[in-house]
């Protein structure tokens, strides 16, 4: 009876499994458009009026030198990869590709994150940007090579994350300058960020700012307001001044022929000097300060936490107090010995010296002592002592007196 009642409830058991199984299982995938569901892949083409004139080798390197290093914010997500901009076009691939690409190999920069140009390439109708240092990793020869199975050169491990945008023009490069390259990019990469040169001159006075804004330079700027206003120079000059001070100057050259001429000759860290030369125009020179009724702002330092600010001995911050000494207020510190002071003897002590030695006289010896030096004398120096006088017992004789011996007579017996 138990073997039975055992049977009948495995059997249950087996009809409740199997009906478990039959019902429709639910599991939860992440799929390509759950993962791309919130990317926006809405464009707007630029509508830039573009100039007709091919790139020169001055407006290349104009390009690379102002557009290597900038920094902007990312407009809309920028996959791990290649993308490509039409100037004044669309931006391909197409946007469900655009969505796969992001889902296959992963998003390098997401809207509002900062990216920078790491690396840049012109060729004949294209510019090639890297942002955050490529979509590929930096490979070497050397890891190519093996020596007994051993690799020369180990492959990086980092996963490389940035990204490559080519923007491609119809008809070639034409001679377009860093801004307008910039506003082309627009609907990817926002450049509207401050530089550290705008940032600068946002703090400086009012008739500064303006000549900033201006692209102009005054007598009395300094280098980083040179460099706000006109950018770095294409060439400098260092030469030595003529006149009676004989001091250096620097001057540097922005511009060329048949173009307008500016020539910023700098004294130290201000503007001296500035010099104009334009086409058709006779040269302005302006060598006048300019800047007298403005507030320059001066070196100033911040102090940190655990500086010593200056002040009145015994308030608080003020320096520490002296050391203490066993000498009296306002006792003169006497330096004996200093390094590097020479001390001569002074006429004044000599002389009492000398006298004081003059007046010493030496202490005789002990008769008799090493020192003693009166049996050195010679022998016809030496007083002869006279008979008459006894000698005192207490000294010795120095000369032995003769003793007279008296004859023996033998007498035979």
């Amino acid at each position: 009876m138990a073997t039975r009642t055992h049977r009948w409830a495995l059997l249950a058991g087996c009809l409740v499994l199997s009906a478990a199984s039959a019902l429709p299982a639910q599991v939860f995938v992440v799929g390509e458009k759950t993962a791309t569901a919130d990317i926006t892949t809405s464009f707007t083409p630029t509508n830039l009026p573009l100039p007709t004139d091919k790139l020169t080798e001055r407006g290349r390197r104009d390009l690379v030198r102002n557009l290597e290093a900038e920094q902007g914010f990312a407009h809309r997500a920028i996959p791990v990869g290649i993308i490509t901009l039409k100037a004044n076009g669309d931006l391909s691939p197409e946007p469900d590709k655009y969505r796969r690409m992001i889902y296959e190999k992963g998003q390098s920069a997401a809207p509002g994150d900062r990216v920078i140009i790491t690396a840049m390439k012109i060729q004949g109708d294209s510019i090639t940007l890297d942002l955050n240092g490529g979509p590929y990793a930096k490979h070497r020869f050397l890891s190519h090579i093996q020596i007994n199975n051993n690799s020369v050169a180990q492959q990086p491990a980092e996963r490389p994350t940035g990204a490559r945008i080519t923007l491609v023009f119809p008809n070639g490069v034409p001679e377009i300058s860093a801004p307008e390259v910039k506003a082309l990019l627009e609907p990817v990469i926002d450049f509207g960020v401050k530089s550290g040169e705008q940032a600068y001159a946002q703090t400086l006075p009012p008739k500064l700012r303006d000549a900033i804004a201006a692209h102009e330079v005054l007598v009395g700027m300094n280098r980083r307001m040179v460099l706000a206003s006109l950018g770095a120079p294409e060439r400098k000059v260092r030469e030595q001044s003529g006149d009676a001070s004989g001091g250096t100057y620097e001057e540097w050259i922005y511009g060329h022929v048949p173009q307008t001429v500016k020539f910023v000759r700098f004294k130290g860290d201000r503007v001296a000097m500035v010099e104009i030369a334009a086409l058709g125009k006779p040269l302005e020179i302006r060598d006048k300060n300019e800047l007298e009724d403005v507030e320059m702002p001066g070196n100033t330092r911040e102090v940190a936490m655990g500086d010593r600010k200056p002040g009145v001995e015994g308030e608080d911050g003020a320096a520490p107090a002296p050391p203490p000494s066993l000498r009296l207020p306002g006792e003169a510190v006497e330096v004996n010995n200093a390094p590097g002071k020479v001390q001569f003897p002074d006429d004044k002590n000599k002389d009492k010296d000398k006298d004081k030695r003059l007046d010493r006289q030496p202490i005789p010896a002990a008769p008799g002592s090493p020192a003693d030096t009166t049996n050195d004398l010679p022998q016809s120096t030496r007083p002869i002592p006279d008979a008459s006088q006894p000698i005192p017992p207490s000294q010795p004789s120095q000369y032995p007196q003769q003793q007279t011996q008296t004859p023996r007579t033998r007498t035979n017996p």
